[in-house]
């Protein structure tokens, strides 16, 4: 009779399994940490790509000519689209940001190159940032290594 009282568990066989749980966090943590960074570089990706697309239909209804402000104009009425997404950039330390400037500067967001002098960049859209993405791919010529998505 005396067995049937003394159910439980051990102090050792308590440590074990906190010791086995501590060792599934730690190997846990580091990977839910990269999936929110692969989730923020995809969600800049297609905002990239949408950006992008509404610049190519611009482009082609006004015969040739990218827009020569910082994206205003493709707002205007929702014609193009419907607002400028956040550039959501992963493990840079940027804030998410939906504002535009006219040349990679660092700050996070988007840059644009407007001016139609600059023909090799003209019309380039591309996050502002220069840091590598989750793959290691660095800055492609003078434009952002979030040009290359």
């Amino acid at each position: 009779m005396k067995d049937k009282a003394r159910q439980g568990f051990t102090l050792i066989e308590l440590m074990i399994v906190v010791a086995i749980i501590g060792i599934l966090a730690a190997i846990a943590i580091p990977k839910f940490a990269d999936l929110i960074n692969k989730s923020k570089e995809g969600a800049t990706k297609g905002a990239l790509s949408s950006v992008r697309s509404a610049l190519q239909v611009y482009y082609g209804d006004n015969e040739g000519w990218f827009p020569t402000d910082t994206l205003a104009i493709l707002t205007a009425n929702a014609k193009y689209i419907n607002e400028i997404p956040a550039a959501k950039l992963p493990t840079t330390g940027h804030a998410d940001s939906r504002d535009v400037v006219t040349a990679v500067d660092e700050t996070g967001g988007w840059a644009y190159y407007n001016d139609p002098a600059s023909s090799a960049l003209w019309g380039t859209f591309v996050a502002n940032c220069t840091h590598e993405d989750i793959k290691g791919q660095g800055i492609t010529g003078t434009q952002a290594t979030w040009s290359t998505f």
